[in-house]
C-alpha cells in the first residue's frame, strides 16, 4: 500500500508543477528566480515526477521508473541541496531543507530494492539489497533528527502552528521535536526502528490531517501555505514506505537496522 501511496504523491506533485508553472513544493528549491534554465528545471522536474509516479504503478515499468525516480532525487539533492549546508553549516534551516529531500531519497530506495531485478543488483548493489536498505535507513533518521532540531531551532515558527484547540503549544512544538530526535536515534542505533520508524510516519500523517487539512478546508492557505500542505503530504508518504521496510522485524526488535 505504501509505494501506491509514494507513487500516487509523485504524480500529484508533477501535475501540480505544471498546472503552477513554478515549483509548487520546497522540493525542487531553492532554485535561484534569475537562473537562465529555471524554466526547463520546472517542467523538468514535473516530467519526471509525473513520468516516474504513473510508472510506479505498472508492473512492466516499475522497476525503470524507481530507478530513474532514485537517480533524479539523489542527483538532484547533491546538486542543490548538499552545497547550502556546506556553504551555510550553522543554519539548521539547510538541514531540515535536506531532510526533506532525503525522506524521498530514503523511499525511492526502498521502493528501488523491492523492485530490483538481478541485473540491478549487479550493477547497482550499493542500493539494493541490505546495503541499500541501510543506506535508505540512515538517510531517514538524519532527516529524523533534522526535523527534530527545526522545531527547536524555530520553535517560534512551530509552535504556531498547533492546532489552536490544543493547549501548551510550546510543549507540542518541543514534545514533537524530541519525538522526531528519539526516532532518528532509534533507526541509527537500531533499536525499536521498526516502532520509530511508524510513529514519525504517524507524526507526520497527523500534522498534515491536523494542520493543514482544517486550513484548507477554511479556504485560508497562502500558495506557499499550499506547497507545504504538499510537501508534508509527500513525506508522509516516503515516511511510510521506509517504516514499511520494517515490515518482517518484530515491533522491539534490537541491534539490527
Amino acid at each position: 500500500m505504501g509505494h501506491v501511496v509514494f507513487a500516487a504523491t509523485m504524480i500529484a506533485l508533477g501535475i501540480l508543477d505544471l498546472v503552477k508553472g513554478d515549483f509548487f513544493t520546497g522540493l525542487w528549491l531553492p532554485i535561484p528566480k534569475d537562473l537562465p534554465t529555471r524554466a526547463v528545471l520546472v517542467y523538468l522536474c514535473a516530467v519526471v515526477s509525473l513520468a516516474c509516479g504513473m510508472g510506479l504503478l505498472w508492473r512492466r515499468t516499475a522497476v525503470a521508473a524507481a530507478r530513474v525516480l532514485l537517480g533524479y532525487l539523489l542527483l538532484w539533492t547533491l546538486m542543490f541541496k548538499a552545497p547550502l549546508i556546506v556553504l551555510h553549516p550553522t543554519v539548521e534551516g539547510v538541514y531540515q531543507n535536506c531532510g526533506e529531500n532525503a525522506v524521498l531519497v530514503a523511499g525511492a530506495c526502498v521502493l528501488y530494492d523491492w523492485l530490483a531485478t538481478d541485473w540491478d543488483r549487479q550493477r547497482f548493489g550499493f542500493v539494493t539489497g541490505e546495503s541499500g536498505l541501510r543506506v535508505a535507513r540512515v538517510l531517514y533518521a538524519l532527516a529524523m533528527i533534522a526535523f527534530g532540531l527545526s522545531h527547536f531551532a524555530y520553535l517560534n515558527l512551530t509552535a504556531p502552528l498547533v492546532p489552536g484547540w490544543l493547549p501548551w503549544h510550546v510543549a507540542w512544538a518541543y514534545f514533537t521535536g524530541s519525538t522526531y530526535l528519539a526516532a532518528g536515534a532509534a533507526v541509527l542505533i537500531g533499536v525499536y526502528a521498526r516502532l520509530a520508524t511508524t510513529l514519525s510516519a504517524l507524526q507526520m500523517g497527523l500534522f498534515t490531517l491536523l494542520v493543514w487539512v482544517p486550513k484548507a478546508v477554511a479556504g485560508d492557505m497562502s500558495v506557499f501555505q499550499w506547497g507545504e500542505f504538499a510537501l508534508s503530504w509527500a513525506l508522509t508518504s516516503g515516511a511510510w514506505v521506509v517504516a514499511d521496510s520494517y515490515r518482517d522485524m518484530a515491533w522491539l526488535a534490537v541491534l539490527r537496522r
